[in-house]
């Protein structure tokens, strides 16, 4: 199978990447057909390829750099991953949460009566489900807790925001900024979607003495060391039941 992985930023990639990689197995070099992209050829798992991808920060950079490379190139999967917020108790600082909804969190209206999501308004929705196997195995792979991922559009930075969110989405495990970006343009390519997020912080009010990127990506890149297998496996169902 190959699949393409979208992150926002440089440090998420290379983090990504590392996992995917073999040590000391090289990746086989190819030219990049995208700024930002990075090949991946498993020779322990010839079964699966990958390209990551830098797609920017934001649901809109990531829709478009995502639906970009899909116009490019034939994939049978898409990943969100990148760092992010953990909802606590349940997923704090270097905690992996692996997506079993990508919910627009804040697309929709305020209203008197509180928020409305778009979907509620009769416009689209505001959900996208990954294959429930692959996510499933995927959580259980990583130890990864199996939650849904929020995207938003701003980063929640303040005790209510947060506790708006948590009441709107009791089983939330992180928040990020990409996940339903990706996954419009996922389905929009007739794709399935997976997000995979490492906690780099509370989602609260913003501290930035309590970040712990380093911890986050490392925990980013040890995720997807253990990931390559669930996919090879996902991928040779998938083929089977596509034929």
């Amino acid at each position: 199978m190959r699949a393409l992985i979208v992150t926002a930023v440089a440090a998420e990639a290379d983090s990504v990447a590392a996992g995917l990689t073999p040590h000391p197995d090289p990746v086989t070099p190819e030219p990049r057909t995208l700024p930002g992209r990075y090949p991946i050829h498993r020779r322990d798992l010839p079964g699966l390829a990958a390209d990551v991808l830098v797609g920017g920060v934001g649901p809109a950079a990531a829709a478009a750099a995502t639906a970009t490379a899909l116009a490019l190139a034939d994939y049978s999967l898409v990943v969100s991953a990148g760092i992010g917020g953990g909802f606590a108790p349940a997923a704090p600082p270097g905690t992996l949460v692996v997506a079993d909804a990508l919910v627009a969190a804040d697309l929709g209206a305020e209203t008197p009566d509180g928020f409305l999501p778009v979907d509620a308004l009769g416009f689209g929705h505001s959900v996208h489900l990954p294959p429930t196997e692959l996510a499933a195995r995927a959580a259980e792979a990583t130890g990864a807790l199996l939650a849904p991922v929020l995207t938003v559009s701003t980063v929640t930075g303040t005790a209510a925001r947060a506790a708006e969110l948590a009441a709107r989405h009791p089983l939330a495990g992180a928040e990020a900024m990409e996940g339903f970006g990706v996954a419009e343009a996922a389905v929009a390519h007739g794709l399935p979607v997976l997000e995979i997020r490492a906690v780099s912080n509370p989602v609260g009010p913003r501290d930035r003495d309590a970040w712990r990127i380093g911890d986050a990506l490392v925990a980013l890149t040890d995720g997807f060391r253990a990931l390559g297998p669930v996919l090879v496996h996902w991928g040779e169902q998938h083929d089977r039941q596509q034929h």
